[in-house]
C-alpha cells in the first residue's frame, strides 16, 4: 500500500468526493420540489426559459445565477432537458435555455395521481435524515434499539402522534407512494386479489390502497390498519374500514395481508427492532 502511484491516489480521492458530495443532488432535488419547478414547467406547456421560470417562481433576481446552477445540476442529472433558443428582442438578441419536463421530473408533478413529490419531501426531510447522522452512535450502542431513536430519543411512530407537522407529511408521503404502485400492483398483479373474502392492509395510512382494492374488487372487504392518531379520522365505507393498533402486537385477521416492503426496507433502521426481526 506504501507504493501507491500518483494516479491511484488521484481516482481515489475522486472516488471518494463522488461519495462525499453525491447529497447535492438530492439536496438539488428536494429544492426543486420545494420550489415547484417542475409545475412552473408543466403550466407552461412543458417549455420555459430561465427569465420565465424566474419569473413564475418570484425568485429575487440576485438568486437568478444560483437558479441557473441549480437548473443545470438537474439537466445533468436527468430530472429536466435543456435546448438553447434564440430570442429576438426590441434591443438585443440573446440565447436562452429553454428547459422541459423528462421523464423522471413528471412524476414530481403535483396535479398527476402518480406525483411522487410528497414521498420525496418525507424521505429529505429533517426528521428522517438526523438519523443517518446518528448511525455511528447507534453501533456504539445496546439501547436505544432503533437510529431514529437516538437521533430524536422516541420511536418514529411516536413522533407521527406528537409531531402533527411531521406526522402530516408522513402521511402524505405514505400515500403518495401507495398511489402511485397503486395501477400497476392491481392492474398487472390482478391475479392474487381474485378470490379474496377479505385483507387487510398494514400501516395503510390513508387508506389510498385499500380504496383501489375495494374499488377494483368489491367483493374484497378491506381493513386498514395503522396507529390510532392516524386512522382517528378515518372515513370508513361499505367496503373499507379502518382499525387502530401496533402490528407489532396485533393484526386483524383477514384473507390476506398486505404490507409494502419497499417502505419498510427504505425506514428500516428507524423501525426495526432486534428482537421484531429474528
Amino acid at each position: 500500500m506504501n507504493s501507491i502511484n500518483g494516479e491511484a491516489l488521484m481516482q481515489a480521492q475522486s472516488h471518494l468526493w463522488n461519495h462525499t458530495f453525491s447529497f447535492i443532488n438530492s439536496m438539488a432535488l428536494k429544492c426543486a420540489v420545494e420550489l415547484a419547478i417542475p409545475d412552473a414547467i408543466h403550466n407552461s406547456g412543458n417549455a420555459i426559459t430561465l427569465s420565465e421560470l424566474s419569473a413564475a417562481l418570484s425568485i429575487p433576481p440576485s438568486r437568478a445565477s444560483g437558479l441557473r446552477h441549480l437548473m443545470r445540476r438537474l439537466v445533468d442529472s436527468g430530472f429536466f432537458a435543456a435546448r438553447r433558443s434564440h430570442h429576438e428582442k426590441p434591443e438585443q438578441e440573446e440565447e436562452e435555455d429553454t428547459f422541459s419536463l423528462t421523464t423522471l421530473s413528471s412524476i414530481l408533478v403535483k396535479e398527476k395521481s402518480e406525483c411522487l413529490s410528497p414521498f420525496l419531501a418525507l424521505m429529505l426531510d429533517q426528521t428522517l435524515l438526523k438519523p443517518w447522522h446518528s448511525l455511528g452512535a447507534w453501533f456504539k450502542g445496546d439501547e436505544p434499539p432503533t437510529a431514529f431513536e437516538v437521533g430524536h430519543g422516541m420511536r418514529i411512530w411516536d413522533a407521527t402522534g406528537e409531531w402533527s407537522e411531521f406526522n402530516v407529511l408522513m402521511n402524505e408521503g405514505m400515500e403518495s407512494d401507495a398511489n402511485f404502485t397503486n395501477k400497476v400492483l392491481i392492474e398487472g398483479c390482478g391475479e392474487l386479489f381474485r378470490g379474496l373474502g377479505s385483507l387487510v392492509d398494514v400501516g395503510g395510512g390513508t387508506g389510498s390502497m385499500a380504496r383501489a382494492v375495494a374499488e377494483a374488487f368489491p367483493e374484497i372487504k378491506c381493513t386498514v390498519f395503522d396507529l390510532p392518531h392516524v386512522v382517528e379520522t378515518f372515513e370508513a365505507s361499505a367496503t373499507v374500514e379502518a382499525v387502530g393498533g401496533d402490528f407489532f402486537k396485533y393484526i386483524p385477521p383477514a384473507d390476506a395481508t398486505l404490507l409494502k416492503v419497499c417502505t419498510e426496507y427504505l425506514l428500516h433502521l428507524f423501525v426495526m427492532r432486534d428482537e421484531e426481526t429474528s
